[in-house]
């Protein structure tokens, strides 16, 4: 089914990440801008967290903390599960489902170079199925 690199290599590795002190409104308003539901939270280019939608709802609104005075590092996931290049795409769906989580950074030598999101995942799935089926359906007519 390919690997995370495939994945990489189409979408690029843009990242955006913040810092464990920037506050949770302006974390929301980085998303806002680059159309993103989640930021890598990084600190001397290391990755120490992930910070999403779902710790907004569920770390800052259900808790009634204020979104302005309220930092990342307060709130944001620290357990942050991750991949190499070299995993496949079977590997990162398991761990999407089995960890409920929808981003997973990519890291390769200690280094972050990308982050994929399950749209990914699942575009690549389906752009990879089509791919095989057209290679069938030109094989089967050209019997």
């Amino acid at each position: 089914m390919g690997a995370v690199s495939k994945i990489l290599e189409r979408k690029g590795n843009l990242i955006f990440s913040i810092s464990p002190e920037t506050s949770v409104f302006r974390a929301l308003e980085i998303m806002v801008e680059k159309n993103v539901s989640a930021l890598l939270v990084t600190e001397a280019d290391k990755l120490v967290g992930i910070f999403s939608e779902k710790d907004y709802a569920r770390k800052v609104i259900l808790k009634g903390k204020a979104s302005k005075q309220t930092k990342i590092r307060e709130i944001m996931s620290e357990d942050v599960i991750f991949v190499a290049p070299e995993n496949s795409i079977d590997h990162c769906m398991q761990l999407m489902t089995t960890k409920f989580i929808r981003h997973l950074p990519v890291v390769s030598s200690d280094k972050l170079i990308g982050i994929i999101s399950i749209g990914d995942v699942v575009k690549h799935v389906i752009e990879e199925q089509k791919f095989i089926i057209e290679n069938m359906e030109q094989y089967i007519a050209g019997q």
